[in-house]
Protein backbone atom coordinates (compact mmCIF):
# COMPACT_ATOMS: atom_id res chain seq x y z
CA UNK A 1 0.00 0.00 0.00
CA UNK A 2 1.33 3.48 -1.08
CA UNK A 3 0.12 6.77 0.73
CA UNK A 4 0.94 10.12 -0.95
CA UNK A 5 0.90 12.98 1.60
CA UNK A 6 0.39 16.46 -0.15
CA UNK A 7 0.19 19.68 0.92
CA UNK A 8 -2.76 21.75 0.03
CA UNK A 9 -2.42 25.01 1.96
CA UNK A 10 -2.43 27.93 0.16
CA UNK A 11 -0.02 30.26 0.76
CA UNK A 12 -2.03 32.61 2.75
CA UNK A 13 -2.71 30.34 5.73
CA UNK A 14 -0.43 29.71 7.65
CA UNK A 15 -0.92 26.15 9.21
CA UNK A 16 0.18 23.46 6.70
CA UNK A 17 -2.88 21.11 5.03
CA UNK A 18 -2.13 17.74 4.08
CA UNK A 19 -4.02 15.11 2.25
CA UNK A 20 -3.15 11.55 2.11
CA UNK A 21 -4.37 9.97 -0.79
CA UNK A 22 -3.98 5.93 -0.43
CA UNK A 23 -3.04 3.75 -3.85
CA UNK A 24 -5.71 1.36 -4.47
CA UNK A 25 -4.93 -1.60 -7.14
CA UNK A 26 -7.14 -2.26 -9.77
CA UNK A 27 -8.83 -5.55 -10.27
CA UNK A 28 -12.09 -7.31 -11.10
CA UNK A 29 -15.23 -7.78 -8.58
CA UNK A 30 -18.56 -8.44 -8.14
CA UNK A 31 -20.56 -5.39 -7.51
CA UNK A 32 -23.78 -5.24 -6.15
CA UNK A 33 -25.57 -7.41 -3.34
CA UNK A 34 -27.22 -10.92 -3.40
CA UNK A 35 -30.47 -11.84 -2.99
CA UNK A 36 -30.32 -13.27 0.45
CA UNK A 37 -27.96 -10.26 1.60
CA UNK A 38 -29.71 -8.97 4.73
CA UNK A 39 -31.58 -5.44 4.24
CA UNK A 40 -30.31 -5.29 0.48
CA UNK A 41 -32.40 -4.39 -2.42
CA UNK A 42 -33.21 -4.79 -5.93
CA UNK A 43 -30.95 -1.14 -5.87
CA UNK A 44 -28.07 -2.99 -5.43
CA UNK A 45 -28.63 -5.81 -8.31
CA UNK A 46 -28.09 -7.14 -10.64
CA UNK A 47 -24.82 -8.42 -9.26
CA UNK A 48 -22.16 -8.11 -12.09
CA UNK A 49 -18.57 -8.21 -12.52
CA UNK A 50 -16.75 -4.99 -12.72
CA UNK A 51 -13.29 -4.08 -13.96
CA UNK A 52 -11.74 -1.15 -11.87
CA UNK A 53 -8.23 0.39 -13.21
CA UNK A 54 -5.82 1.42 -10.30
CA UNK A 55 -6.26 4.81 -8.66
CA UNK A 56 -5.66 7.07 -5.67
CA UNK A 57 -8.41 7.77 -3.44
CA UNK A 58 -8.34 10.02 -0.18
CA UNK A 59 -7.23 7.96 3.21
CA UNK A 60 -10.30 9.54 5.07
CA UNK A 61 -13.48 11.53 4.07
CA UNK A 62 -12.40 15.43 3.57
CA UNK A 63 -11.86 17.13 6.87
CA UNK A 64 -13.02 20.45 8.21
CA UNK A 65 -9.04 21.84 7.91
CA UNK A 66 -9.43 20.57 4.38
CA UNK A 67 -11.87 22.07 3.19
CA UNK A 68 -11.06 25.98 4.79
CA UNK A 69 -7.96 25.27 3.06
CA UNK A 70 -9.27 24.55 -0.12
CA UNK A 71 -12.06 27.16 0.16
CA UNK A 72 -9.54 29.39 0.30
CA UNK A 73 -8.70 29.16 -3.13
CA UNK A 74 -9.69 30.98 -5.87
CA UNK A 75 -13.48 30.27 -6.91
CA UNK A 76 -13.77 28.35 -10.30
CA UNK A 77 -18.07 27.89 -10.79
CA UNK A 78 -19.19 28.73 -7.27
CA UNK A 79 -18.57 30.02 -4.28
CA UNK A 80 -17.83 27.99 -1.03
CA UNK A 81 -18.60 28.25 2.76
CA UNK A 82 -15.49 28.02 4.65
CA UNK A 83 -17.53 26.71 7.61
CA UNK A 84 -20.53 25.04 6.69
CA UNK A 85 -20.22 21.79 9.06
CA UNK A 86 -22.71 21.58 11.81
CA UNK A 87 -20.18 19.58 14.12
CA UNK A 88 -16.95 21.22 14.58
CA UNK A 89 -13.62 19.97 15.36
CA UNK A 90 -10.18 19.78 13.55
CA UNK A 91 -10.58 16.42 12.37
CA UNK A 92 -14.41 15.61 11.87
CA UNK A 93 -15.35 15.47 8.81
CA UNK A 94 -16.45 18.39 6.64
CA UNK A 95 -20.34 17.97 6.35
CA UNK A 96 -23.41 19.67 5.07
CA UNK A 97 -21.88 20.10 1.85
CA UNK A 98 -23.94 19.53 -1.21
CA UNK A 99 -22.67 17.54 -4.39
CA UNK A 100 -22.06 20.75 -6.45
CA UNK A 101 -20.04 22.42 -3.82
CA UNK A 102 -17.90 18.98 -3.72
CA UNK A 103 -17.25 19.04 -7.39
CA UNK A 104 -16.11 22.95 -7.03
CA UNK A 105 -13.67 21.43 -4.39
CA UNK A 106 -12.29 18.71 -6.54
CA UNK A 107 -11.88 21.74 -9.28
CA UNK A 108 -10.20 23.86 -7.06
CA UNK A 109 -7.66 21.36 -5.51
CA UNK A 110 -7.04 20.17 -9.06
CA UNK A 111 -5.78 23.48 -10.37
CA UNK A 112 -4.19 24.37 -7.22
CA UNK A 113 -2.10 20.99 -7.45
CA UNK A 114 -1.93 19.69 -10.92
CA UNK A 115 -3.56 16.71 -10.53
CA UNK A 116 -6.76 15.76 -11.65
CA UNK A 117 -9.32 14.94 -8.28
CA UNK A 118 -12.78 14.12 -8.86
CA UNK A 119 -15.51 12.70 -7.15
CA UNK A 120 -15.47 8.21 -6.75
CA UNK A 121 -17.78 6.78 -9.44
CA UNK A 122 -19.88 4.05 -7.08
CA UNK A 123 -18.06 0.83 -8.89
CA UNK A 124 -14.73 2.62 -7.05
CA UNK A 125 -16.37 3.46 -4.38
CA UNK A 126 -17.81 0.04 -3.57
CA UNK A 127 -14.37 -1.83 -5.07
CA UNK A 128 -12.41 0.42 -2.44
CA UNK A 129 -14.98 -0.24 0.46
CA UNK A 130 -14.68 -3.74 0.22
CA UNK A 131 -10.86 -3.94 -0.48
CA UNK A 132 -11.08 -7.65 -1.76
CA UNK A 133 -13.97 -8.78 0.11
CA UNK A 134 -17.61 -10.19 -0.60
CA UNK A 135 -19.65 -9.75 2.37
CA UNK A 136 -21.81 -6.95 3.46
CA UNK A 137 -19.03 -5.46 5.01
CA UNK A 138 -15.28 -5.20 4.93
CA UNK A 139 -14.74 -6.53 8.17
CA UNK A 140 -17.86 -9.53 7.90
CA UNK A 141 -20.79 -10.40 8.19
CA UNK A 142 -22.01 -8.20 11.21
CA UNK A 143 -20.92 -4.61 12.05
CA UNK A 144 -21.30 -3.04 15.82
CA UNK A 145 -20.39 0.69 17.16
CA UNK A 146 -16.70 -0.42 18.04
CA UNK A 147 -15.65 -0.18 14.66
CA UNK A 148 -17.73 1.95 12.65
CA UNK A 149 -19.93 5.39 13.55
CA UNK A 150 -24.12 4.76 13.01
CA UNK A 151 -26.81 4.62 14.83
CA UNK A 152 -26.15 2.04 17.51
CA UNK A 153 -29.36 1.99 18.47
CA UNK A 154 -30.08 -0.65 15.76
CA UNK A 155 -28.89 -3.55 14.84
CA UNK A 156 -27.26 -5.84 12.44
CA UNK A 157 -27.70 -9.59 12.01
CA UNK A 158 -26.41 -11.07 15.07
CA UNK A 159 -24.64 -7.78 16.26
CA UNK A 160 -25.81 -6.31 19.46
CA UNK A 161 -27.34 -2.89 19.66
CA UNK A 162 -24.04 -0.59 20.70
CA UNK A 163 -23.45 3.13 20.96
CA UNK A 164 -25.12 5.97 19.25
CA UNK A 165 -23.24 8.58 19.61
CA UNK A 166 -25.70 11.18 17.69
CA UNK A 167 -22.61 12.90 16.09
CA UNK A 168 -19.78 12.41 13.93
CA UNK A 169 -16.54 11.45 14.74
CA UNK A 170 -12.96 11.89 13.89
CA UNK A 171 -11.66 10.26 11.07
CA UNK A 172 -9.12 7.70 11.81
CA UNK A 173 -10.92 6.55 14.81
CA UNK A 174 -11.60 3.13 13.99
CA UNK A 175 -9.29 0.91 12.01
CA UNK A 176 -8.75 0.96 8.25
CA UNK A 177 -9.90 -1.55 5.59
CA UNK A 178 -7.61 -3.75 3.96
CA UNK A 179 -6.61 -1.16 1.17
CA UNK A 180 -6.09 1.09 4.07
CA UNK A 181 -8.81 3.30 3.48
CA UNK A 182 -11.02 4.78 6.92
CA UNK A 183 -14.43 5.63 8.06
CA UNK A 184 -15.79 4.09 4.76
CA UNK A 185 -18.45 2.17 6.38
CA UNK A 186 -20.84 5.23 8.61
CA UNK A 187 -19.79 8.16 9.90
CA UNK A 188 -20.66 10.70 6.90
CA UNK A 189 -22.35 9.66 3.70
CA UNK A 190 -19.86 9.63 0.67
CA UNK A 191 -20.82 12.11 -2.18
CA UNK A 192 -19.98 9.69 -6.17
CA UNK A 193 -20.09 11.56 -8.77
CA UNK A 194 -22.64 9.32 -10.78
CA UNK A 195 -26.33 10.10 -11.57
CA UNK A 196 -28.58 7.63 -9.53
CA UNK A 197 -30.32 4.65 -11.21
CA UNK A 198 -32.72 2.42 -10.10
CA UNK A 199 -30.57 -0.86 -10.65
CA UNK A 200 -27.55 -2.28 -12.13
CA UNK A 201 -29.54 -2.41 -15.74
CA UNK A 202 -26.94 -1.37 -18.25
CA UNK A 203 -24.13 0.03 -16.48
CA UNK A 204 -20.78 0.26 -17.42
CA UNK A 205 -18.75 -2.66 -16.82
CA UNK A 206 -15.00 -0.70 -16.33
CA UNK A 207 -15.52 1.31 -13.79
CA UNK A 208 -16.36 4.71 -15.09
CA UNK A 209 -19.15 7.22 -13.95
CA UNK A 210 -22.32 6.52 -15.20
CA UNK A 211 -24.42 9.42 -15.86
CA UNK A 212 -26.48 7.82 -19.13
CA UNK A 213 -29.44 8.12 -16.97
CA UNK A 214 -29.73 12.22 -17.07
CA UNK A 215 -30.82 12.01 -13.67
CA UNK A 216 -30.90 15.26 -11.55
CA UNK A 217 -30.12 13.06 -8.41
CA UNK A 218 -26.85 12.18 -7.21
CA UNK A 219 -25.72 8.99 -5.93
CA UNK A 220 -24.50 8.57 -1.93
CA UNK A 221 -22.68 5.44 -0.51
CA UNK A 222 -21.41 4.31 2.96
CA UNK A 223 -24.13 5.34 5.74
CA UNK A 224 -23.66 8.15 8.10
CA UNK A 225 -23.90 8.60 11.98
CA UNK A 226 -27.21 8.77 12.18
CA UNK A 227 -28.30 5.72 9.95
CA UNK A 228 -29.37 1.95 10.76
CA UNK A 229 -26.39 -0.33 10.29
CA UNK A 230 -27.96 -1.95 6.84
CA UNK A 231 -26.98 1.27 5.26
CA UNK A 232 -23.35 0.94 6.12
CA UNK A 233 -22.84 -1.68 3.69
CA UNK A 234 -20.75 -1.94 1.15
CA UNK A 235 -23.16 -2.48 -1.83
CA UNK A 236 -25.75 0.15 -0.55
CA UNK A 237 -27.18 3.15 -2.41
CA UNK A 238 -28.87 6.36 -1.08
CA UNK A 239 -29.56 9.51 -3.96
CA UNK A 240 -30.15 12.70 -3.51
CA UNK A 241 -30.13 15.85 -4.96
CA UNK A 242 -26.87 17.46 -6.17
CA UNK A 243 -27.58 21.14 -4.49
CA UNK A 244 -28.78 19.99 -1.10
CA UNK A 245 -26.87 19.40 1.85
CA UNK A 246 -27.11 17.82 5.20
CA UNK A 247 -25.64 17.48 8.42
CA UNK A 248 -24.70 13.56 7.62
CA UNK A 249 -22.92 14.27 4.23
CA UNK A 250 -19.07 14.19 3.03
CA UNK A 251 -17.25 13.44 0.74
CA UNK A 252 -13.89 11.97 -0.13
CA UNK A 253 -11.64 12.56 -3.44
CA UNK A 254 -10.05 10.42 -5.94
CA UNK A 255 -7.47 11.35 -8.55
CA UNK A 256 -6.41 8.96 -11.80
CA UNK A 257 -2.54 9.43 -11.00
CA UNK A 258 -0.20 10.81 -8.42
CA UNK A 259 1.62 12.55 -10.86
CA UNK A 260 1.26 15.97 -11.32
CA UNK A 261 -0.18 17.53 -14.49
CA UNK A 262 1.92 20.42 -14.57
Amino acid sequence: MKIEVLNISPKNLDNNVTLDIVSIPGGTFLMGAPDNEKGSSDYERPQHYVTVQPFFMGKYPITQPQWRAVAALPEINRHLNPEPSHFNGHNLPVECVSWSDAVEFCERLSKFSGRNYRLPSEAEWEYACRAGTTTPFYFGESITTKIANFNGEFQYADAPKGEYKQKTTSVGFFPSNPFGLCDIHGNVWEWCADDWHENYSGVPNNGSVWTSNHSNLKALRGGAWDYDPYNCRSAFRFWYLPDLDGINIGFRVVCDSATRTR
